[in-house]
C-alpha cells in the first residue's frame, strides 16, 4: 500500500471516531461538550483543548483563565513568548485529565505525579497573601496596655514606676523596657503612652486597678492597646530579622524566667562572692612608683609568689599606683584561702608599713583617674626613665 493510500485509510479512520464521538457526547451530561475536542473541568470550570499533535490536554487561553491565572499567580505571561519554558508546568498540569478513547469518550483520570509541586504552588501563594496582610493581635495574646490622659511633663521613670505597679514590664532585645510615651511633632508629650508587660495577667491588673486611678491630679484611663495600619501596608519596608534570632528568643526566655524565679539568689548560709577578693591597704607609697615604675610588676609578682604558697590558688592581682591609700587587691577561688591571706596579712608590717586586709564589700571602686597634667608628668617622666637606660 502507498503512502497517500495509508493517509487517506487514516483520514477516514478519524472522521469516523469523530462522528462516533460527536454523537456520544450530546447524550451525555456534565463535562464533555458537543465539541469532543474540549473538555471542561468540573472542579473549576477551566476549559482545555485537546492537542492532536502532542496528543495532550492543553488550556483554553480566554478571559476567564487569565482572570483565574492573575488571582493565583499574579500577572499573567503569553504562553506563546514563554512556550519552551512553560511546557513543562503545562504537561505537569494536564496529566491529571482525561484522555479520549477511540470514541472520543473521556477516560479516567491517571494518577498525577505533580500533585506534590501544585501543592507546594499553592501553600507558596497562600504564604504570600498571608505575608502582605495585616496583622491582628489576639486579646489572649496582647499584653499592651494604652495609658491616656496623663500628664503632660510625665518622665518615662514616672511612668514604669506607674506601669511596674502591676506586673513586670517586657524588655527588648537590648535589654530595654518596652515602654513608650507619645510625643507630637515638636517633641513634647501628648498624655498618652503604651506598656507592654511580660503576662497576660499583668494587663487584666492594670485594667482593674490603674484604670480611673488618679496620678498627680489626673484621672489616668487603661485599655488594651490596639494597632491600627497607618497608609497602606507595605512588605518591602518590613523590618529584616536577625539570622541568630532563635538564639536571642532563647536568651530573651531564660531572662524572663530568670525574673520569675522565686528562688533568691543566695542561700542565707552562703556567703557572697565579692568575699574571695582580698583589699590590702598601705602597702605602698604611690610616688615611688613614679621614680621606678617597674616596681609595679615586681609588687604584684611578688605579692602572687607569697599568696598562692601560704594561702592557695590566686585568680588575680591588681596594684592600683594612683590610689592614695596604697591599695592592692587579691582575688582567690576559694573563700577558706581569702580568710587565710587575711590571717595572714592584716596588722603585718611590710617595708617599714603595718598593712591593712580585708573582705571587699564588692561596691567600692580603687581605680584612680589621672588628669591631663598628670598624664603628661608621668609621660615626661617616662622618656627621662628611658633615656637614663
Amino acid at each position: 500500500m502507498s503512502e497517500a493510500d495509508e493517509d487517506f485509510e487514516f483520514q477516514l479512520q478519524q472522521e469516523a471516531i469523530e462522528a462516533a464521538a460527536k454523537e456520544s457526547s450530546e447524550k451525555k451530561e456534565g463535562t464533555i461538550t458537543t465539541n469532543p475536542s474540549v473538555y471542561i473541568d468540573p472542579n473549576d470550570g477551566t476549559e482545555f483543548e485537546w492537542d492532536s499533535m502532542r496528543k495532550a490536554w492543553f488550556p483554553k487561553i480566554n478571559d476567564d483563565f487569565i482572570a483565574r491565572y492573575q488571582a493565583s499567580y499574579g500577572n499573567y505571561v503569553d504562553v506563546n513568548k514563554e512556550e519552551k519554558r512553560e511546557d513543562s508546568k503545562l504537561n505537569e498540569t494536564i496529566s491529571n485529565q482525561p484522555e479520549p478513547d477511540e470514541f472520543g469518550k473521556q477516560t479516567k483520570s491517571k494518577p498525577s505525579t505533580s500533585s506534590a509541586n501544585q501543592q507546594d504552588l499553592i501553600k507558596r501563594s497562600q504564604s504570600e497573601q498571608k505575608d502582605s496582610e495585616w496583622f491582628e493581635v489576639n486579646d489572649e495574646h496582647n499584653t499592651n496596655v494604652y495609658v491616656s490622659n496623663l500628664p503632660m511633663d510625665i518622665t518615662e521613670e514616672e511612668f514604669v514606676e506607674l506601669m511596674k505597679k502591676c506586673g513586670l514590664i517586657m524588655k527588648d532585645e537590648r535589654n530595654q523596657l518596652k515602654i513608650k510615651l507619645y510625643r507630637d511633632e515638636t517633641g513634647m508629650p501628648k498624655g498618652d503612652g503604651r506598656c507592654c508587660y511580660i503576662k497576660i495577667e499583668s494587663v487584666d491588673l492594670a485594667l482593674n486597678i490603674l484604670d480611673g486611678y488618679l496620678f498627680r491630679d489626673h484621672t489616668i484611663k487603661v485599655e488594651r492597646a490596639k494597632f491600627s495600619l497607618k497608609g497602606t501596608y507595605d512588605p518591602t519596608r518590613k523590618p529584616k530579622r536577625k539570622k541568630n534570632n532563635k538564639k536571642d528568643k532563647e536568651k530573651q526566655k531564660k531572662r524572663m524566667e530568670k525574673l520569675f524565679d522565686w528562688r533568691p539568689e543566695k542561700l542565707p548560709t552562703e556567703r557572697p562572692k565579692n568575699e574571695k577578693v582580698v583589699v590590702i591597704k598601705n602597702m605602698f607609697d604611690p610616688k615611688m612608683f613614679e621614680d621606678d615604675p617597674k616596681l609595679i610588676l615586681e609588687y604584684r609578682s611578688d605579692l602572687r609568689e607569697e599568696c598562692e604558697e601560704k594561702c592557695g590558688s590566686v585568680r588575680k592581682v591588681e596594684i592600683y599606683d594612683l590610689h592614695p591609700d596604697g591599695v592592692a587587691t587579691i582575688a582567690f577561688n576559694e573563700f577558706d584561702d581569702s580568710d587565710k591571706c587575711i590571717e595572714l596579712m592584716n596588722g603585718r608590717f611590710f617595708a617599714g608599713r603595718k598593712l591593712d586586709a580585708q573582705h571587699w564589700d564588692g561596691k567600692t571602686k580603687f581605680k584612680m583617674e589621672e588628669s591631663e597634667k598628670e598624664v603628661e608628668k608621668r609621660i615626661e617622666q617616662w622618656e627621662k626613665f628611658l633615656e637614663q637606660e
